[in-house]
C-alpha cells in the first residue's frame, strides 16, 4: 500500500514539532517520575496511580511515535505570498455564501480546524474550491442541504 501523502503548511510544521518537543522534554519525563514514585509505593497489583502513570505513559509514546510519523512523511506547502490564479493547498480563499462573506485556508487534512476556518483539501468544500479561480461559482453538498458559494479572491 502507497503512503497516503502528508501535507502541512510551515505554521502546522512547527506545530507539530513544538508539541513533540514537549512530550518529550517535558510530558513524557513528569510520567516517567510519577511511575517511579508509584512503583516505589510497593505492590504494583492494587496501586491506581502505578496504572494510571503506565496507561498516560503509553498514551504520550503512541502520540510521540505518531507525530513522528507524520513528520517523517510531510510535504510541507509553500505558498506563494500574493493573490493567487487558481485555489490550491494554503490558499487563503474568500468566499460570498449568499450576501455573507466567510474566508477559507485550505490545508492538509492533519492541519484541518474547521473553528480556525482551516479547511481539509479532501473535505467536500476544499475538494470543490481546489483548482477554481476569482468568479467561479460552485455548490456543495452539506448536511443541511447544497449551499452555494462564489469565490471572491484568492491569497
Amino acid at each position: 500500500m502507497i503512503p497516503k501523502k502528508i501535507y502541512l503548511t510551515k505554521e502546522g510544521l512547527a506545530e507539530l514539532q513544538k508539541e513533540r518537543d514537549e512530550l518529550v522534554t517535558v510530558k513524557r519525563p513528569e510520567i516517567l517520575a510519577r511511575l517511579t514514585d508509584a512503583r516505589d509505593q510497593g505492590d504494583l497489583s492494587e496501586n491506581a496511580e502505578y496504572t494510571a502513570a503506565k496507561d498516560e505513559l503509553s498514551f504520550i509514546d503512541g502520540r510521540i511515535d505518531e507525530i513522528e510519523e507524520i513528520l517523517k512523511q510531510a510535504t510541507v506547502i509553500t505558498g506563494q505570498n500574493g493573490v493567487k490564479k487558481a485555489v490550491d493547498l494554503g490558499s487563503t480563499v474568500t468566499v460570498n455564501i449568499g450576501s455573507k462573506k466567510e474566508e477559507f485556508t485550505v490545508v492538509g487534512e492533519w492541519e484541518a480546524d474547521p473553528t480556525e476556518k482551516k479547511i481539509s483539501h479532501e473535505s467536500p468544500l476544499g475538494r470543490a474550491l481546489m483548482g477554481k479561480h476569482v468568479g467561479e461559482a460552485l455548490e456543495v453538498d452539506a448536511p443541511a442541504g447544497k449551499i452555494k458559494y462564489t469565490i471572491v479572491s484568492i491569497h
